[in-house]
């Protein structure tokens, strides 16, 4: 006989979180993996304790894009600080709006806000973290008030220190940074 299937129990399934960092400063890869190491410290290695591998799913260009050795870089520091493996596979170059963050998330953002001044951080702050949707997708925001400067560029030697593979399937949107350490 097949083998079953657990009864899956609606109550005990946790609704979906999602989770913004609103900076001051500037939209920077060191800023952009700022904001994903805020999310792991205070909520991923809680809701995932036993992880050792990180899925990061990207858009292709600006300060997260499939060029930039510097948001490698900082993966590379990120994976390092933590044992992490971090998987990042990049939306080819007009492919975000297949973005399902997009789509179910900043939509309900925008849905939340729409006619409202936001002229104050707190208001921002206060309307993502007011959204919901109908099938309990709530968000939680965070405000990063640290300076992120901009024309940073990578070394020849954190370049050279990065343990990166490149996937076989478009190795120029899809790779792997391995920590130079083991996991905690």
């Amino acid at each position: 006989p097949p083998p079953s299937i657990p009864d899956l129990h609606l109550q005990s399934i946790q609704p979906v979180t999602g989770y913004v960092v609103v900076g001051t400063s500037h939209d920077t890869p060191t800023f952009a993996v700022a904001s994903i190491r805020q999310w792991w410290v205070a909520r991923g290695r809680k809701i995932h304790p036993h992880s050792h591998h990180l899925l990061i799913q990207a858009d292709c260009g600006g300060s997260n894009g499939h060029a930039c050795w510097v948001w490698k870089v900082r993966l590379q520091a990120f994976a390092d600080e933590f044992g992490l493996t971090i998987t990042v596979t990049h939306y080819p170059p007009g492919a975000s709006k297949w973005n399902r963050i997009e789509h179910r998330l900043f939509c309900l953002i925008s849905g939340n806000w729409a006619g409202i001044p936001l002229d104050t951080f707190e208001t921002v702050l206060k309307h993502i973290r007011t959204t919901q949707s109908a099938t309990d997708l709530r968000c939680r925001a965070w405000l990063d008030r640290r300076d992120y400067p901009t024309r940073v560029k990578a070394t020849s030697e954190e370049i050279a220190r990065l343990r990166i593979r490149y996937h076989k399937t478009f190795p120029q949107w899809n790779y792997t940074i391995y920590s130079h350490r083991k996991p905690n």
